[in-house]
């Protein structure tokens, strides 16, 4: 049987950190917890559980995440945001696989919640993540804030049953403060590699997005949540483009 190493990141993260770790608990040999300093009761929640807590300065998700990869123990890696809770059908997969464990890394879906209601459509699901790795094989990748695991080639990659119950936003508010914060993120990793933006992108690629998650991603079937997301969804794509356009013209 492998030894695994649950890894999270925090910040101000005490409405969700309790919950996450009883359900890592099940599944972990270990727990780090690599926090950006929080100024709330996280710090206090973890040292309640039997977890290895390190404070590290934040400079990035993909950073803070590779940065925690390399504090584990050992070489099998289970990587969880802290608003992530592992479904029963989940927690028996990983404890299945840890005895055969076959496979570079492992992906599994993601469900949503949004204001308290799961999201099964929109864009939004099957949230598929690849979350469970040797961390010999990849590391954290992509663009921030939008962070993904890159294997190295030929790796073997499975899928395992359960879902990863993600618990998104409380409120609207909550949201719509993010989609500001993370496209501000985006749109300046986008002018850093210089991704380029025109009028066009601004006015169609936001239109196409809600068309796309609405209707062909079925996000009517979410009912008034599921309007609420894919319009969001779109206005994010919006502002990312436009706060770009704005960097371009500003030369920053």
């Amino acid at each position: 049987m492998i030894k695994l190493s649950v890894v999270i990141i925090t910040f101000n993260e005490e409405k969700n950190i309790e919950r996450c770790l009883k359900s890592a608990q099940y599944v972990a040999d270990e727990i780090i917890v690599v926090d950006s300093f929080s100024t709330d009761k996280t710090k206090e929640i973890c040292n309640s559980f039997k977890t290895k807590f390190i404070e590290n300065p934040f400079e990035g998700h993909i950073q803070q995440k590779n940065f925690a990869a390399k504090q584990a123990t050992y070489n099998y890696v289970l990587s969880l945001d802290a608003d992530e809770v592992l479904s029963d059908e989940l927690k028996k997969s990983i404890l299945d696989i840890k005895d055969n464990f076959n496979a570079d890394g492992y992906y599994f879906n993601r469900l949503n919640n949004y204001c308290g209601q799961w999201i099964k459509h929109s864009g939004w699901y099957p949230d598929k993540k690849l979350r469970l790795w040797d961390r010999r094989k990849g590391e954290w990748g992509g663009i921030n804030p939008h962070d993904k695991y890159e294997m190295q080639p030929k790796s073997i990659t499975k899928h395992l049953k359960g879902n990863l119950l993600h618990y998104t936003y409380y409120t609207i508010d909550e949201h719509i403060n993010v989609i500001n914060k993370f496209s501000s993120i985006k749109a300046k990793e986008m002018y850093t590699i210089g991704k380029s933006t025109n009028l066009a992108k601004v006015f169609f690629k936001p239109k196409i997005k809600f068309l796309i998650n609405y209707i062909l991603k079925k996000g009517f079937m979410d009912g008034y949540y599921g309007y609420v997301i894919c319009r969001n969804s779109a206005f994010s794509d919006y502002l990312k483009y436009i706060k770009l356009r704005e960097l371009y013209k500003n030369g920053q």
